[in-house]
């Protein structure tokens, strides 16, 4: 019996022939990451281990993105901790403020996550590094203590479900769509502690943007990892970024699958997950025109990147944001935003009356530069809407795509991206 690209990735890195789902391995790792978050906890568990080093200086990443600019004295400490033990240990992908993106956005960019990887983060959506063919999943802050000294982790290894996509997609629908519907599809635990491999002739014609959101939102339904197997559009976007060597696997023909899902989904358009989960899926042509709503947030390590803002830059063009709507735009790395800058994307978004903040997590998870208060409505390019995700407890998050958020600035409520007139 043939192995899955994931059973691959994993025999590979636990220096064994062949894997089997439920069996508990070790694996040696390459790469590690945490923020200022989930960093401080993992930094204090490792001291008590007693090492002097950690296993390797250069793949580790220390990433300040949650909370910075510090918004507070806390979220300071915090991030002070990271950085003092950056320097201790001689960590070399610390990223200070000025430097630093939002972390799932920036190490693809950075060539530091790579295909055939074997990556551990303590963050629930290291999944979004599975688009480059990497196995890559969240870890607790403890299991990251212990990886920093060792380089090494027990898994269990998963099983792995099927996604295949036929079809041409729909103007307007994107990656965020595909993988809204599908969990809209199997639910927020249809594919627990599983692989996600998608694949397809629609996965194989999106741009990496839309494959790392795709991966990014796999722990949205429970999923251990989402996958994708690298072709050469993944090799166009390596290539020139790398750091260090990589390797390409695949799934082999008669490898084993719990399930395969197949879906045409031609006729799939923009889609919108309701409060609050992101299951909550309705189609925008099923969406009433009342909807109001007080907060747009475009921006993440699910859409912040440049393909995204260009999107949103095309319906915002020569509109300006809704009087009783706030626009909050956050390019998701310094890199980002220059490019944005120098096409233009700024000027759009400024003057149609967005706010335009720093690379930061913050508006999603509800830490700062755009908390929600009892009783407003947002919609959000973010992963999660989660009850009190980016607010008050009595707030409500709507999931969507750039082009519909952007839509729904302007009008004011939710709505399409072909209500809004399109200008050259």
């Amino acid at each position: 019996m043939g192995m899955t690209i994931t059973e691959k990735i994993l025999a590979a890195h636990a220096n064994k022939k062949e894997v089997f789902p439920g069996e508990l391995i070790f694996v040696k790792l390459d790469f590690i990451l945490a923020n200022d978050i989930t960093g401080p906890l993992a930094i204090k568990e490792f001291e008590k281990i007693g090492v002097d080093k950690v296993f390797d200086n250069e793949r580790i990443a220390l990433i300040p993105d949650h909370s910075t600019p510090n918004k507070d004295i806390k979220s300071a400490l915090q991030s002070k901790i990271l950085r003092d033990f950056a320097k201790k240990y001689n960590i070399k992908f610390y990223y200070e403020v000025g430097r630093v993106g939002i972390e799932h956005a920036l190490l693809p960019e950075e060539g530091l996550t790579l295909p055939g990887d074997c990556i551990i983060g303590a963050d629930s959506h290291t999944c979004t590094y599975g688009a480059l063919g990497a196995f890559s999943t969240g870890v607790g802050s403890t299991d990251l203590a212990y990886a920093m000294a060792t380089g090494e982790i027990w898994l269990k290894v998963p099983e792995s479900l099927k996604f295949v996509y036929y079809g041409k997609l729909s103007q307007w629908v994107t990656g965020k769509d595909i993988i809204l519907f599908t969990i809209g599809e199997i639910g927020v635990d249809g594919a627990r502690y599983k692989a996600m491999e998608f694949s397809g002739e629609v996965i194989k014609n999106l741009p990496m943007a839309d494959r790392l959101t795709i991966c990014n939102m796999a722990i949205e339904a429970g999923a251990k990892n989402g996958i994708i197997e690298p072709d050469d559009i993944t090799i166009n976007y390596v290539k020139e970024r790398a750091k260090r060597e990589y390797k390409l696997y695949y799934s082999d023909k008669d490898a084993n699958y719990k399930e395969i899902y197949e879906w045409d989904v031609s006729r799939l358009e923009p889609v919108i997950a309701f409060p609050h989960l992101p299951s909550n899926v309705k189609k925008i042509s099923e969406i009433s025109k009342d909807i109001y709503i007080d907060q747009v947030y475009i921006g993440s390590c699910t859409n912040g990147r440049i393909e995204d803002l260009r999107l949103a830059a095309k319906i915002l063009k020569g509109h300006k944001v809704h009087p009783d709507v706030r626009l909050i735009i956050t390019p998701a790395t310094p890199k980002t935003y220059m490019q944005a800058l120098k096409e233009g994307l700024i000027e759009i978004f400024l003057e149609a009356g967005a706010s335009i903040t720093p690379p930061s997590c913050g508006p999603c998870l509800g830490g700062h530069l755009g908390v929600l208060a009892e009783g407003e409505k947002a919609v959000a390019t973010t992963n999660r809407n989660f009850v009190g995700r980016m607010g008050h407890p009595k707030s409500e998050v709507y999931l969507a795509n750039p082009a519909v958020a952007a839509a729904s600035a302007i009008l004011g409520r939710i709505g399409a991206p072909w209500e809004v007139e399109v200008k050259k």
